[in-house]
């Protein structure tokens, strides 16, 4: 993974609630094993009319939202079936962080293990948000992950909560097992210790 820095983004309003991992990429784009192409099916049913055209009305369709990296959804997204696929769709495609007033935890695991950061906030915020979003197709937000904080335009703080592990692995730009392989050296060293006190013990 990459380094989550600060940075700074037009916000892209998708605001239906209960948004399902199927909705977020259907079944038929499961086929691929990799991180890479997933994109291809993101929201493919609601952005591509049947013969495959864009749909003009669609949000990502938009040419002021085409490079959008912050996604401000309805409540409960993410819902649904575990499908990985869904954060690595959003990831490829360009978001770096999802906002709403909440997620379902597989969701927001599969996320925060692929370098796409859910920010909960709360409801009074997220209407906050939409009144913004919606009026302004240029609207901006700045996301500073090691303040754990979003950052209005006009100088207002909000913070959102994240595990100080998730932050960790983010900020450094490592998964699980990225992680875990940081302490090679004291693994071994600690195995070495343990054979030499068995061989003592024999």
């Amino acid at each position: 993974m990459t380094h989550f820095t600060r940075f700074q983004s037009v916000v892209a309003p998708l605001l239906a609630d209960n948004v399902d991992t199927d909705q977020i990429i259907p079944a038929r784009f499961l086929k691929v094993t990799d991180r890479s192409g997933p994109k291809n099916g993101l929201f493919a049913d609601w952005r591509y009319e049947a013969d495959g055209s864009p749909k003009k009305d669609f949000v990502l369709n938009k040419p002021e939202y085409r490079d959008a990296q912050i996604l401000l959804a309805g409540h409960n997204f993410g819902c649904g079936s575990s499908r990985e696929h869904a954060p690595w769709a959003l990831k490829e495609y360009g978001f770096r962080a999802i906002i709403s007033t909440s997620f379902a935890d597989i969701f927001r695991n599969n996320a925060l293990k692929n370098g796409l950061l859910p920010v909960e906030v709360s409801q009074e915020v997220h209407q906050l948000l939409v009144g913004r979003a919606t009026s302004s197709l240029s609207f901006e937000l700045a996301v500073d992950l090691e303040k754990e904080q979003v950052e209005f335009p006009d100088g207002k703080v909000v913070r959102f909560p994240i595990d100080g592990f998730s932050k960790y692995c983010l900020l450094n730009g490592v998964d699980e097992l990225e992680y875990l392989l940081s302490f090679t050296r004291e693994i071994q060293r600690y195995e070495t210790e343990r054979a030499i006190e068995e061989n003592r013990s024999v």
